[in-house]
């Protein structure tokens, strides 16, 4: 399959022409503009410091129906317990910032470059990127970020630095996501820890549809508060 090479134009090529590894194009920019159509179409950017911006659709794809979320009994009662204090969109660029140094299992960098970064710190200023904060006697100890549109929630990345951290704040996250009518968390990438977590692997078509079906509701944009 051919790799497309992007323009200056906004415009992405169908999903349905990446190659079996899911890379679909290379090149173009991070522009609010193409990282939104990007989610609108299924695709979404990830390459290392060292590389042009490469752009994704796997086929299959990971997602986490939001009922499908397995929460274990010992995670329960850390969330009953209040161990951490959890909040939303207070310190973004904190947490992309700790995202990107957090040590990734067979992985030396990180793909979460400083031009990562900037990117997804201004999606935030427009109300389509958001984060989760779990707070441990008044530090930041975990959360997670990812962009939000329509029905549905995209996740980029998580970390911690206390035990459970990051899972209470996700745990969090989809209990408001189901109260405002969410669909999906869509993971992107196969990974263990979202599988122990209810993630599951779903064919490209599957995940194309759901995802035209979420975009049919308005995007819940601006600074989100636990409170809402």
């Amino acid at each position: 399959m051919p790799i497309f090479r992007l323009v200056d134009d906004v415009v992405f090529p169908p999903p349905d022409y990446a190659d079996p590894s899911g890379l679909i194009a290379v090149g173009g920019d991070l522009s609010s503009d193409r990282l939104l159509e990007a989610y609108r179409v299924g695709i979404f950017p990830w390459y290392s410091e060292d590389q042009p911006i490469l752009w994704w659709s796997p086929d299959p794809r990971f997602v986490l129906d939001l009922e499908r979320f397995k929460i274990s009994h010992s995670l329960k009662k850390t969330v009953r317990r209040n161990t951490f204090h959890v909040t939303f969109d207070r310190v973004f660029d904190e947490v992309i910032a700790a995202c990107a140094e957090a040590p990734r299992e067979g992985q030396s960098g990180t793909w979460i470059t400083p031009e990562m970064q900037e990117a997804y710190i201004k999606l935030h200023g427009l109300g389509y990127a958001h984060s989760v904060e779990s707070w441990f006697e008044g530090r930041l100890v975990g959360g997670l970020y990812g962009v939000s549109l329509g029905k549905a929630f995209f996740g980029e990345s998580m970390f911690h630095r206390k035990t459970d951290a990051s899972k209470v704040a996700l745990a969090i996250l989809v209990g408001k996501l189901q109260a405002w009518g969410f669909h999906f968390i869509d993971s992107q990438m196969t990974t263990d820890h979202m599988h122990r977590l209810g993630a599951e692997e779903i064919s490209r078509r599957i995940f194309l549809k759901k995802l035209h079906s979420a975009l049919r509701h308005a995007t819940r944009r601006g600074k989100w508060r636990i409170e809402d």
